[in-house]
């Protein structure tokens, strides 16, 4: 079975289970403060071009999302969002557990605007009753988007004048960003990204880790007492030296972006298979993410062979799906998948 639902089914790069295997019993301090975790965040800075930012480890995406998001909120704030935002749809509710509503915003191609958020900001304060209201205190974005769609550095810089001329912090979640950054169609580097928002992700999980993302605060704003938040919300290992061993492995000769060039790769063989096999698409992305319109009997069919992820209802007889390539995604794949199709 040919399985194209996300970008992280397969386990860890090789060079990660050999660097894993290679420190296997090396002692070391826990909870991060280990030579593994030091000289990933080293190498982390090096790449990003700046020596001032403030790296830390933590487990998954969603509880990133969750952690740094609630950090960064008063008890009577909430976090701005694109309606088809990460946070928004496939979180279950993780922000609103931890107390703060989603405020979410209309988007175009999966892009949050920002006139969009302007408009946002102009219409709340000018509300007489605003106190009555939850406050924005938050824009949180992601890096491909939920679509698969980048945000330009112009567009990026609009949003980042908006954020901070209503002093709202911009977090950018980067689970997907090794993609984004090595894409032909990006101009944005991940230095311009440090100084445009105020604090985003590396993800690991996505990339090539069995699991992990490296947060990045930019602007000397870490949240107080941060570690403390990590370990009380559950996101802290133990063996922080896992965490550290596989950014520190990601973060040398550039294995970080080399091996997410493959997934680009692969993702524009999968389009044009499907247009050569005549498939339409709802929305065909410079990124790792396609979405395909399926007609729902071929949809079935295909399913017994391919494992795919249903995005949304297209019309009655018709179903818009997401294909996945990843950094492991083979051509061997890919050639299975053409005679499939």
């Amino acid at each position: 079975m040919l399985n194209f639902a996300s970008d992280y089914l397969e386990g860890a790069h090789p060079n990660i289970l050999e660097a894993l295997i290679k420190s296997n019993f090396v002692s070391c301090p826990g909870y991060g403060d280990d030579v593994y975790c030091k000289s990933a965040k080293e190498k982390i800075k090096k790449a990003i071009g700046r020596d001032d930012v403030d790296v830390w480890f933590l487990v998954g995406g969603t509880q990133t999302n969750r952690i740094v998001i609630n950090s960064a909120l008063a008890i009577y704030e909430g976090v701005i969002s694109a309606d088809t935002g990460h946070i928004n749809t496939h979180e279950c509710g993780a922000i609103e557990h931890s107390g703060h509503k989603v405020i979410s915003l209309s988007q175009s191609e999966g892009k949050l605007a920002a006139n969009t958020v302007r408009d946002y900001l102009e219409t709340f304060y000018a509300d007489q009753n605003h106190e009555a209201s939850v406050f924005p205190g938050m824009v949180y974005i992601s890096h491909p988007t939920e679509l698969g769609t980048l945000y330009t550095k112009a567009e990026l810089t609009e949003l980042s004048k908006v954020c901070h001329e209503y002093n709202l912090p911009l977090f950018l979640d980067g689970a997907r960003l090794g993609y984004g950054l090595v894409s032909p169609a990006s101009d944005l580097t991940l230095r311009e990204i440090s100084e445009l928002v105020d604090v985003f992700y590396i993800g690991g999980t996505k990339v090539g880790a069995l699991c992990g993302e490296a947060v990045v605060f930019t602007k000397g704003n870490t949240p107080k007492h941060f570690y403390s938040t990590i370990k009380q919300n559950g996101a802290l290992l133990a063996k922080g030296r896992l965490l550290g061993v596989q950014f520190d492995t990601l973060f040398t000769n550039d294995l970080y972006f080399e091996i997410s060039k493959n997934a680009i790769r692969q993702a524009q063989r999968l389009i044009s298979i499907f247009e050569q096999k005549g498939y339409p698409f709802f929305l065909k992305t410079d990124t790792n993410q396609q979405f395909v319109i399926l007609e729902n009997e071929k949809m079935k069919t295909l399913s017994g062979e391919v494992v795919f992820s249903y995005w949304e209802k297209y019309d009655e007889n018709h179903t818009v799906v997401r294909f996945c390539t990843s950094w492991a995604t083979t051509d061997a794949q890919m050639d299975a998948l053409e005679q499939i199709l």
